[in-house]
């Protein structure tokens, strides 16, 4: 079985490569994908492969615009951030779908699932029924978190918050006041929470606030260091790959 994963996280898209060889090893992950662009060129170019997982939020668009340039002739697999009010409308429609962090127990039963699907010959999904469904059913972004604090819990506002960074595995939320907690989300569950005009993830480790920005260092070869308030404990630059969309969106675009 051939499949290609369209994924703009590195580590996911290795992660779940992984997973699929431990379930079945005659699976081939022919390409790994990071943006509607690049998949839309690479499905122009070559033989579509039998299943394809696919990663609803990319760095350049919803996935969902793939479809609208391509017609894609392969099987599709969700991996999703989205919360519980969208994997409803999934259900709802028969659509499969893996939600993030992505269990290995699930996965095998989803491959499972698809070859069962693909002896019978049905169709899994529908892409451009899918994009009018979420956008008709996406929820409000986020206002408030819940975390513990010693014994106890603790609601905070996003207004306060300042950044998001993400170390050994756990994700952290520092306060404008300069508090700190752990949140029980990744940074990939953060981007589909967060408004995207309040909050940019900048590299694999810091999702900032616009209003923690204080300033913006320009460096040679087009590097730019973002300094933070509260102080982050490292220097923060933008993964380069990510510059000009970093502009646009301190631009308002």
């Amino acid at each position: 079985m051939r499949t290609i994963i369209i994924e703009d996280e590195e580590f996911a898209a290795r992660r779940l490569e992984n997973l699929l060889y431990a379930c079945d090893s005659n699976i081939q992950v022919v390409a790994k994908l990071q943006s509607v662009k690049e998949s839309v060129i690479w499905l122009t170019q070559n033989e579509h492969p039998d299943l394809i997982f696919l990663d609803i939020q990319l760095e350049d668009d919803l996935s969902f615009a793939i479809f609208e340039q391509v017609e894609v002739k392969s099987k599709i697999i969700f991996t999703t951030a989205f919360d519980e009010y969208a994997i409803k409308a999934f259900k709802l429609n028969s659509i499969d779908y893996l939600l993030k962090p992505i269990n290995q127990d699930e996965l095998c039963k989803a491959v499972e699932k698809y070859l069962n699907w693909n002896k019978e010959g049905n169709m899994i999904i529908n892409p451009i029924d899918l994009r009018k469904i979420l956008s008709d059913n996406k929820p409000a972004f986020r206002e408030r978190f819940m975390v513990t604090v010693g014994d106890k819990l603790k609601s905070i506002s996003v207004s306060d918050i300042a950044y998001f960074f993400s170390t050994s595995g756990i994700t952290f939320v520092v306060m404008q006041s300069k508090s700190q907690y752990s949140v029980d989300y990744s940074l990939d569950n953060l981007r589909e929470m967060l408004n995207p005009k309040e909050f940019f993830r900048i590299n694999r480790q810091y999702f900032v606030g616009l209003k923690a920005i204080d300033k913006v260092v320009l460096y040679p070869k087009s590097r730019l260091k973002v300094v933070l308030n509260p102080p982050a404990d490292t220097d923060l630059f933008v993964s380069i790959e990510k510059v000009p969309e970093f502009k646009q969106w301190m631009d308002g675009e």
